[in-house]
């Protein structure tokens, strides 16, 4: 061979070599961005080519598909639709063909798409015989009659608000309900209304802010409801022992290191009580100075064993509650009581009546039961698992003991249940700068059956802007809610 044509035999062949390895460039060390490009259209063709999975709640769906026409662009087979969208949105979230995903049809999105790895050989089987792909189904904890209780209560009311329902003894989440709420279906698709209606829902056009999950995402001041986890440290550090000895509770009682009175609302009997009727009538003298005198590092560690401080994953995030560190004694006697920095989600509130009712045994929530594929077999299954030990069986059911005063014959008798006992804490929580604005209201509380087993505990938050101020209460607005949740997973077990 002459030499021209030497070299161009070695050109080509160093053009077939650039090839060969910009080929495998882009199907091997690209191929995974190249798949997640959001230009990707056929990512896009393809996943709204078969039906989604659904989520189940009580061996039902409450989402689905419409499809086998187009829906929106052309090119897009099915969109998501959902049963009582508005009512279950804080537990599912959305997918949306123009918005993405959130919560558990995003966390999920694998098995509900029928991606999953775990779906491999469901997958193969369905190319070999040529059948279409499809979403395998997450099993929710979630009881549809409480849900139904939460959110309806919740909009009865007319406010914002949130409601938690769990099972004590497992941490399943029975209730997660938000007002005002959405329905995903509204904008699941990808035309000028699904678009109209996302513009909608947006905090900028709603301050309102309906999307806001403000189960898991808001933060409140609990108010008085924090006085069962200050309780829980009195006894938990040997300060008081019982619930009927007297506590050193002057009145008036003096912040530390100010001339400033911690007062109680109206004439009740503070002076000096016991720690059943400081909880009853809501003392704040009583449980500022609980907090003040055993500090700041001990109050601390006692929520955190509740959980404060620390974010949940149910598997959605939940916003981590809040007690402060490296606070004086007059902070801490404020923050003790549910003020100053402290602050809390409704699934933070709900996890310390839970643990309370679980004779001290906190466990960790979650609201995803099992994962399934496509034909019911089980993929993945959700095990109970202890979070901490807040306080002692000892301690908790002198806890008990204290909180079913509280609806025997304190601030919280409209949770009464008729052949239930129920035990809780009311909640009226000062909101503003020196509590200008409405106060949120706050109801915890658990239920025992006559075997003692307790299979709901519950935390309703409410904010009523529109409400007379001098209504508002956490007996009054939040303890009826709590009770018809409550009800509802009683009932649906019977």
């Amino acid at each position: 061979m002459n030499k021209p044509l030497r070299r161009i035999a070695l050109f080509c062949g160093l053009l077939v070599l650039t090839l060969l390895l910009r080929d495998n460039w882009l199907q091997y060390v690209r191929a995974d961005s190249l798949k997640d490009d959001p230009q990707n259209r056929r990512v896009t063709i393809a996943r709204y080519a078969t039906p989604r999975g659904d989520i189940i709640v009580d061996g039902s769906p409450i989402t689905g598909s419409s499809g086998g026409a187009k829906t929106g662009l052309n090119d897009l087979k099915y969109k998501r639709t959902y049963k009582n969208g508005a009512m279950w949105a804080p537990v599912t979230g959305y997918a949306s063909q123009a918005f993405g995903a959130t919560q558990l049809e995003s966390i999920e999105d694998g098995i509900l798409t029928g991606d999953d790895d775990r779906l491999f050989f469901r997958k193969t089987l369905d190319m070999v015989t040529g059948k279409e792909q499809q979403g395998g189904n997450v099993v929710t904890t979630l009881n549809a009659a409480a849900q139904k209780a939460a959110f309806d209560g919740l909009r009865r009311q007319g406010g914002k608000g949130a409601v938690v329902a769990l099972e004590p003894s497992t941490g399943k989440i029975l209730a997660l309900a938000s007002y005002p709420s959405y329905d995903p279906s509204s904008f699941a698709g990808n035309t000028n209304d699904d678009a109209a209606a996302w513009k909608k829902l947006q905090k900028k056009y709603n301050p309102a802010d309906p999307m806001l999950n403000r189960a898991l995402r808001e933060t409140y001041p609990p108010g008085s409801t924090f006085k069962v986890v200050t309780a829980a440290a009195a006894l938990e550090n040997g300060k008081y022992t019982s619930a009927d000895q007297k506590t050193e509770s002057p009145l008036p009682w003096i912040m530390p290191g100010t001339t400033t009175q911690l007062k109680n609302e109206g004439s009740i009997p503070c002076e000096n009580a016991t720690m059943r009727v400081a909880l009853q009538y809501s003392c704040n003298t009583v449980f500022g100075k609980i907090g003040a005198d055993l500090g700041n590092e001990k109050m601390l560690a006692e929520a955190k064993k509740f959980g404060f401080d620390s974010q949940q994953y149910t598997p959605v995030r939940s916003s981590a509650s809040v007690f402060s560190d490296d606070m004086n004694a007059s902070q801490t006697a404020l923050s003790s009581i549910g003020q100053y920095n402290t602050a809390t989600t409704p699934l933070q509130m709900a996890m310390v009546a839970s643990a309370v009712a679980n004779d001290g045994k906190l466990m960790k929530p979650y609201m995803v039961d099992s994962l399934q594929s496509p034909n019911l077999d089980p993929v993945a299954k959700t095990q109970p698992e202890e979070l901490s030990r807040p306080l002692s069986p000892g301690n908790a059911q002198i806890l008990q003991s204290m909180m079913e005063t509280v609806v025997d014959k304190g601030t919280g008798t409209r949770a009464k249940i008729d052949g239930v006992i129920v035990g809780g804490k009311t909640g009226t929580a000062q909101h503003g700068v020196e509590n200008s604005e409405n106060p949120y209201a706050w109801f915890i509380s658990y239920a025992k059956l006559s075997d003692h087993s307790s299979p709901v505990a519950v935390a309703v938050v409410i904010e009523d802007e529109s409400a007379n101020r001098d209504d508002i209460s956490g007996g009054g607005l939040a303890a009826p809610i709590a009770r018809n949740v409550m009800k509802a997973v009683i009932d649906s077990k019977k």
